[in-house]
C-alpha cells in the first residue's frame, strides 16, 4: 500500500462529509480555499459559514512532506543527526452550529510516514455538547464502539480512555465533552493490543472511522435543528464554546505543534467558534441543565453499560 493510496481515500472522504453536511445543512456551502505547505505539498480547506443549522464549520484535506522539523525530532526521540524525511496526509474537521441545542463535533483522520520506512496511523473523534443528552451520548458511544469491535477488541476500551485522557481541560479539572475515541502513532505489526495489525487492517479500521462522522452527525442535526432555545441558553453557548477556545490553544497538541512548526495558521485555527464568551467565576445553579451538563463533563463515564 502506497500513501498515495491514502490521500486519494482522505480527498474522497472530505468530498463526502462535505456533500452530506450541505445536504443537511440546507443552505449553507463550504468554499474551497487550496495552499501550498513552506515546505512541500499543501491542502483543500473547505469552510461553511453562517448555513441553517452549521454557523461556522471546516473539513479539511493535507497532504504535505519534507524535512523532519526539530520540534517532531524532539518528540519522537529521533538521532540528531539523522536527516529525516517526512511525509503527512489526513482530514480534520471542526463543526461549530448556531442552536446551543445542536453539539460542537471534532474529527482528525491521519496518516504519517518516515523516509526510513517508519509509518503509522492516528486521529480520533468526539462531541462536545453544550447540553449533554444521555440518549445521544449513548448513541454515540455505541456506534463508536461497533466500529471499534470490528476491528479489535480492545480498541473501544482503550482508544475510549485515551480520549478521555486527551480532551481534559487540566486547569478547569474538567473534559471537554462526552469524549469519544482518540489514538495515535498506530504501526502496522506492533505489538499493541495482543495482537498484530497489518497496515492495510489499521487503514481498513481508520476509512471505517471516518466513514462514521456524516450518518452520526447529521442525525444530530437532523434530530435537534429546531429545537427552541432562550436568550440564557445561548450566552451559556457562548461559555461552553470559551471552554472550547482554552482546550484547542493550551492543551491541544496539533494546534501547538502546527504554530510552532509554522503550519498554515488559517487551516489550524479553523477550528475556533465564531464567537465566544468568558464570565467570572461563572456557576450554575444547582439543578439547571447546565449543571446537570458539568456534572457529565469528567473521566470515566460508561456510556455504553
Amino acid at each position: 500500500m502506497i500513501i498515495e493510496e491514502i490521500e486519494s481515500f482522505f480527498k474522497e472522504l472530505q468530498d463526502g462529509i462535505c456533500l452530506a453536511l450541505e445536504a443537511e445543512d440546507g443552505v449553507g456551502r463550504f468554499q474551497e480555499d487550496i495552499w501550498e505547505h513552506h515546505s512541500g505539498g499543501g491542502g483543500r480547506s473547505r469552510v461553511m459559514q453562517q448555513g441553517s443549522v452549521i454557523e461556522k464549520g471546516g473539513v479539511n484535506f493535507s497532504s504535505v512532506r519534507g524535512e523532519v522539523h526539530p520540534r517532531l525530532r524532539q518528540q519522537m526521540n529521533l538521532h540528531e543527526g539523522d536527516n529525516y524525511n517526512f511525509r503527512a496526509t489526513g482530514v480534520s474537521i471542526v463543526i461549530h452550529p448556531h442552536s446551543p441545542r445542536v453539539p460542537i463535533i471534532h474529527m482528525n483522520v491521519r496518516y504519517f510516514e518516515l523516509s526510513n520506512g517508519t509509518c503509522w496511523f492516528g486521529g480520533g473523534i468526539d462531541l462536545t455538547p453544550h447540553y449533554v443528552v444521555e440518549e445521544d451520548a449513548r448513541m454515540f458511544h455505541a456506534h463508536l464502539k461497533s466500529v471499534c469491535d470490528d476491528h479489535h477488541p480492545e480498541f473501544y476500551p482503550t482508544f475510549k480512555n485515551w480520549a478521555d485522557d486527551y480532551f481534559y481541560i487540566q486547569h478547569r479539572d474538567e473534559t471537554r465533552g462526552i469524549g469519544g475515541i482518540f489514538f495515535d502513532y498506530l504501526r502496522p505489526d506492533s505489538e499493541g493490543h495482543g495482537q498484530r495489525l497489518s497496515k492495510e487492517a489499521l487503514f481498513a479500521f481508520v476509512k471505517e472511522v471516518g466513514k462514521s462522522f456524516a450518518p452520526l452527525y447529521t442525525h444530530l442535526m437532523r434530530t435537534h435543528r429546531d429545537e427552541a432555545y432562550t436568550e440564557a441558553e445561548k450566552r451559556w453557548q457562548y461559555l461552553r464554546r470559551g471552554r472550547y477556545v482554552e482546550f484547542n490553544l493550551v492543551w491541544d497538541r496539533g494546534t501547538k505543534f502546527g504554530l510552532e512548526t509554522n503550519g498554515r495558521t488559517e487551516s489550524i485555527l479553523m477550528s475556533l467558534p465564531p464567537q465566544a464568551q468568558w464570565a467570572y467565576d461563572y456557576r450554575p445553579d444547582a439543578g439547571t441543565p447546565e449543571d446537570q451538563t458539568l456534572f457529565y463533563l469528567k473521566k470515566g463515564i460508561d456510556w455504553v453499560a
